[in-house]
């Protein structure tokens, strides 16, 4: 079906492009983060990376639910947890190792994971048993926990988003509401708060299963007052940036993220309904075809978040000891291209090795016959 291969080209190129603006995002130094979404929205590419997971969990569980059972759907998702978690382990320890490499060369970078590499130092087996509990989550290793919860909740949630999304959507944004004295009990050490309360970040990914499973957007726009939506989303979205740019004093606390604040919400659905109005053209399939790249990133994309990770890490600790944390264009863009270049070789790397495996898989087969 046409309709579907282009939403998946499409999702596969969001989900990619989503990747790479996280990846600059965490460079301090960077000059393409100065135009990325956080720049003149409330909102960052956060909301997009949790939104476009709840759509592309829904439309695999649909997908496999279809081809094999329901029941089949549902251990792979169990499974599917387990996977995440394992890659949070990965994350975890990456980050540790990187920063207890690089700390010697760029102690006073401020990301390297130096409280909780101090905290495995002098105590390694309750460091590691925090890190296995999810009581300590280094760096960028923060959102995987809250995403190893929503797989294990996807067997529960696509049934009700599939026959009582009202009631799903209801329930989800009753929890949202709840979220901030819910995040006080969530298991941490040395009483930190998680980066991403996932009581409160479950309404993107819910809203992003809903959207997969029911075509709103799709009747909406489809209807001859749906401009009429997209002019108010496009009044929200400049809206938004005016406060951000001219009104906004000075940055909001952890919270606002943490909690995943209203305003956050509006402003994402405000650039979300746009960018659908763009896809509904085909200017993002356009785009996705001359692009292809992003879409490899976006398809591989749990491992292209662990190396993104350590890639960010690495650039933004030596941008900043070299420019002593102060704007410097030339060394700035130097820092985009290579953090950017090297997360675009990673799909192509990971391409080439599973090459290799299955000749080699093969090569034993032929063998043993």
């Amino acid at each position: 079906m046409q309709g579907k291969s282009q939403r998946l080209v499409e999702l596969d190129f969001f989900r990619g492009l989503v990747l790479l603006v996280i990846l600059v995002d965490h460079i301090g130094g960077s000059m393409v983060s100065r135009v990325t979404l956080h720049s003149f929205a409330l909102n960052d590419a956060a909301e997009v990376f949790v939104f476009l997971g709840g759509f592309a969990t829904a439309t695999a569980y649909v997908s496999m639910s279809g081809r094999r059972s329901e029941s089949a759907a549902r251990a792979r998702f169990f499974r599917r947890a387990f996977e995440i978690y394992r890659a949070f382990l990965v994350t975890a320890v990456l980050m540790l190792l990187t920063s207890f490499l690089l700390r010697p060369f760029f102690g006073s970078a401020p990301n390297l994971a130096t409280s909780d590499l101090n905290a495995f130092i002098s105590a390694p087996f309750t460091a590691l048993a925090d890190v296995l509990l999810l009581r300590r989550q280094p760096y960028l290793s923060s959102v995987l926990p809250m995403y190893a919860l929503f797989a294990l909740a996807v067997p529960f949630v696509l049934p009700l988003a599939r026959t009582k999304p009202i009631l799903l959507l209801g329930a989800s944004i009753a929890l949202w509401a709840a979220a901030t004295p819910i995040a006080e009990y969530l298991p941490s050490a040395d009483d930190l708060l998680w980066d991403f309360n996932p009581a409160a970040w479950q309404l993107m990914f819910v809203i992003g299963v809903i959207a997969c499973c029911h075509p709103i957007y799709q009747r909406v726009s489809s209807h001859r007052l749906g401009w009429l939506v997209s002019v108010a989303a496009l009044a929200i979205v400049a809206g938004m940036a005016y406060y951000k740019l001219l009104v906004l004093p000075v940055s909001f606390d952890g919270d606002f993220k943490r909690n995943l604040a209203g305003a956050r919400i509006v402003n994402f659905l405000g650039v979300a309904w746009l960018a659908g109005d763009l896809a509904r053209h085909g200017v993002v399939k356009q785009i996705a075809q001359r692009l292809p790249w992003v879409g490899a990133v976006g398809r591989d994309g749990l491992v292209c978040f662990v190396a993104g990770a350590v890639i960010s890490l690495c650039v933004d600790s030596a941008l900043f000891t070299l420019t002593g944390g102060l704007i410097d264009v030339p060394l700035g863009l130097a820092a985009d291209a290579l953090a950017l270049g090297l997360l675009l070789a990673i799909p192509h790397r990971q391409r080439v090795f599973d090459a290799m495996r299955s000749r080699s898989v093969v090569a034993v087969a032929k063998r043993e016959g």
